[in-house]
């Protein structure tokens, strides 16, 4: 402490001052604060301004301070250790010794002391910064190393870069040729290989010149694979020096190449032919043996040629030279197959004429069965020689298929029966379109073109022949004796049932259904029963009634239904509607001259019930047939012209001839005389309603008429009579009317309930006996009973508003109750 010079230690706290003084100086500080690191400086400035006194300060030490800056108490107490603890504190600081008595020695005291404790920090900063040298020292040592280090890694890595590059340099030299050698080589082998097409030019020909060359050797087809490659590629490059020359030699070989196949192949085909037709097929067995031989020998040679044949085909596409090959093959082929199968199948057409010449049907699914052979054996037979279809076997197998039609054509169209013309429609519509040719439709297609022109043929002839049959047969049917005996053929039926009948119930063992057996009509099965919802009844006849057998139908109904059951099949539908409407038209108008002849013969009622009962039959057996019977017609009316003509031959539209304006005659003329076309329809079914219909009416008019008629014509005279008292006429006393007398209505009311009493129930049994149908009888006689009822509800009616009860007694007329009683008894 002695040792420090205060004027040393002045100069450096003045130093030390002066550059803390710098730190914070407005402009250039040292180190400049920011704004939040001043205000927190003046925060802790403020805080420590009001700081209390430490109550550890020595009592002597509070004199020296202002009373405003005491915080404390002035009755502190100094504690009694005060003494020892400042003691201990000089004695630290070395001063036990010295006395302080003034002020000065106080502040001189202070000065040495603070200057000392400067003194002290200051050690630990120069040991501190003496420490950190020796540090910075040894860093600046091993900067120097690194630096050094550095240098000899750089120039380390320029060598290794100089070296590198010379190498990459060398790679790339070496990379260089030997891509332009491989270009080389590529370029060598390339024109080696165009080379190679050109050099193949002699070896080729060289080959197809060789005598020993076969078409069947293994090197004629790569010879012909070589030969293509080299034509396409010449073709593809004419840039190329000599191509045309080249391109026609090769094209000359080819030439050579398809002249030996054809060759070849044709031989082969011709000899097979010339073998089979040097043969007798009469010291066969058969013709069936022919065809046989005919269709083995030629696939016993198919390999031969099927190879070659198949080189042709895959190369027929791309080359047209192969392609007009394997057309000259196709054309020798078919030649070779028509001159063997042609006469042959015209002779085996002619047997079969001979062997069914009066069985037309026969002939046609025996002959049609032969063709359907023939043409899925040559199609097998044309697969073995080759694998792509040609159009040309379609057109020799139609032109063998058109002997057979040469053939049947003429029976066709001389054929005169329906039922034959239909059968042949079944079996060329059914058995061979529907059955044989749709299931193999490829093989057979040639064979379909006739059949469907055959088909046409016998539809054509059907639809004539069924018109001349609509005019002789229905229109023209002139009925015999036998034909218009009714009731008398449905009685005797009706006893021939009832004594089978009874029969069947004496032999009890026998079969149940032997009745309906014998009266069971052989050809009713094509048609439909008339009144098949009959219900059960206790009336003693079979299962089938006498009026629903097929036999016992009037002639031209049976006629009809079986024609049109015949056509429905055969012919197009609108074919059909335009026949079955002029059938059925027919059909009506003959049945209504039928019930007519039968009224003349017999009575009203059988002609009535007869013509209901075959319209009924009508009317059901169309039912099935989906059609519609309605056609249109167009006509032509040509009464405007008519008129028109009239008028313009009036002498008084002469002057009006040369008139320019709309009046002219001439204008006027073709103007309005225009002819007009009409269409209309004509439904045959409606037809059949109407007249069903109206004969209905018919009968129940006549029916109430028969029972009631009297009571009818009474009470219209009574109403009569009303009607002029009403209208101012002379009153009236119905009783005393001679004609209304009660003993007069007496007779007529018996004589009316005496007629329903013994005609009411031959009536029933007649209708039972025509229509053999419960519900339809029913149905007809219900309008006849309301008629009756109503009749004698009016007659009540009036006896009780004219006359007296003694009249009414005299009169007796029945209750409504006892009509109704009689009505339900004979129902």
């Amino acid at each position: 402490m002695a040792a420090v010079d205060p004027s040393q230690l002045d100069l450096n706290e003045k130093g030390t001052r002066e550059k803390l003084s710098l730190w914070d100086r407005r402009s250039d500080a040292l180190a400049p604060l920011t704004e939040r690191q001043t205000d927190s400086i003046l925060e802790i400035q403020a805080a420590a301004e009001n700081l209390p006194i430490p109550t550890e300060l020595p009592i002597e030490d509070l004199c020296s301070l202002t009373s405003r800056s005491i915080s404390v108490p002035l009755t502190v107490t100094v504690p009694a250790s005060t003494e020892d603890i400042l003691l201990q504190g000089f004695k630290s600081l070395g001063m036990e010794d010295e006395r302080i008595e003034t002020a000065q020695q106080f502040f001189s005291w202070f000065s040495k002391l603070q200057s000392q404790m400067d003194q002290d920090e200051g050690a630990k900063c120069r040991q501190t910064r003496d420490f950190l040298g020796g540090f910075q020292e040894q860093c600046d040592a091993i900067l120097n190393d690194v630096n050094t280090a550095l240098q000899h890694l750089e120039s380390l890595q320029k060598q290794y870069l100089f070296v590198s590059m010379k190498t990459g340099t060398l790679h790339e030299a070496c990379e260089q040729l030997l891509k332009e050698q491989s270009e080389l080589v590529d370029l060598a082998e390339s024109i080696q290989q165009k080379l190679s097409y050109f050099n193949e030019l002699e070896n080729i020909n060289t080959k197809l010149n060789s005598s020993t060359l076969s078409v069947n050797s293994e090197g004629f087809v790569p010879m012909l694979a070589k030969l293509d490659d080299c034509i396409e590629y010449v073709s593809s490059h004419p840039n190329f020096k000599d191509c045309p020359v080249y391109l026609a030699k090769f094209k000359q070989c080819l030439s050579k190449a398809m002249h030996l196949m054809k060759t070849y192949t044709v031989n082969t085909l011709q000899n097979l032919t010339n073998q089979l037709t040097k043969r007798d097929p009469s010291g066969l067995p058969n013709a069936d043996n022919a065809f046989t031989l005919f269709y083995v020998r030629f696939r016993a040679s198919a390999p031969k040629v099927r190879t070659l044949i198949e080189q042709i085909e895959q190369r027929s596409e791309k080359i047209p030279e192969y392609q007009q090959l394997l057309n000259e093959i196709h054309q020798c082929y078919l030649d070779q197959r028509e001159q063997l199968l042609s006469p042959s199948i015209t002779s085996t057409i002619t047997d079969l004429t001979s062997q069914y010449n009066r069985d037309h049907c026969a002939l046609v699914r025996s002959g049609c069965a032969f063709m359907v052979h023939v043409c899925q054996d040559e199609h097998q037979l044309y697969n073995e020689f080759f694998t792509k279809p040609t159009a040309k076997l379609d057109e020799l197998l139609e032109k063998l298929c058109l002997s057979l039609y040469d053939v049947l054509r003429p029976l066709i169209i001389h054929a005169i029966h329906l039922e034959t013309l239909s059968e042949l429609c079944g079996i060329l519509k059914n058995e061979m379109l529907e059955d044989h040719v749709q299931n193999n439709l490829e093989q057979l297609g040639a064979f379909a073109t006739l059949v469907q022109q055959m088909l046409e043929d016998v539809q054509e002839r059907l639809v004539y022949r069924t018109h001349m049959y609509i005019q002789s047969d229905i229109i023209g049917y002139n009925p015999a004796p036998g034909d218009l005996a009714y009731p008398d053929k449905l009685e005797m039926m009706e006893k021939i049932a009832q004594s089978l009948k009874e029969e069947q119930k004496k032999l009890p063992t026998l079969d149940s259904s032997f009745s309906d057996i014998q009266l069971e009509d052989p050809d009713s099965k094509s048609v439909i029963k008339s009144g098949a919802s009959e219900a059960p009844t206790t009336r003693l006849q079979a299962t089938i009634s006498p009026a629903d057998l097929h036999g016992m139908w009037y002639p031209t109904v049976r006629r009809t239904l079986v024609c049109l059951s015949k056509l429905y099949r055969c012919i197009d539908r609108t074919v059909f509607q335009g026949l079955s409407q002029e059938a059925l038209s027919a059909c009506i108008q003959s049945s209504l001259k039928a019930a007519d002849a039968i009224m003349k013969n017999k009575t009203q009622i059988d002609g009535q019930l007869f013509l209901i009962k075959h319209l009924l039959i009508l009317r059901e057996q169309i039912a099935p047939f989906h059609a519609d019977f309605a056609i249109k017609e167009i006509s032509l009316d040509l009464k405007k012209t008519r008129d028109a003509a009239f008028k313009i031959l009036n002498p008084k539209t002469v002057p009006r001839f040369f008139r320019l304006n709309s009046h002219n005659a001439i204008l006027e003329f073709l103007l309005e005389g225009t002819p007009e076309i009409k269409e209309h329809y004509i439904d045959s079914k409606k037809e059949v309603d109407r007249h069903l219909k109206s004969s209905c009416e018919h009968f129940i008019q006549q029916q109430t008429k028969l029972f009631v008629g009297k009571l009818e014509d009474l009470l219209t005279k009574v109403a009569a009579l009303k009607t002029m008292a009403s209208q101012g006429g002379p009153k009236y006393n119905l009783s005393q009317q001679p004609w209304a007398q009660p003993a007069k209505i007496n007779d007529i009311v018996a004589t009316t309930y005496k007629t329903l009493k013994t005609k009411l129930p031959a009536t029933l049994q007649s209708m039972s006996l025509y229509l053999a149908n419960k519900d339809t009888e029913f149905i007809l006689f219900k309008p006849v009973r309301n008629n009756i009822q109503q009749v004698f509800q009016k007659l009540h009616a009036m006896l009780q508003e004219e006359y007296s009860e003694e009249d009414l007694q005299i009169i007796a007329c029945p209750s409504v109750e006892q009509i109704n009683l009689l009505l339900s008894v004979n129902k």
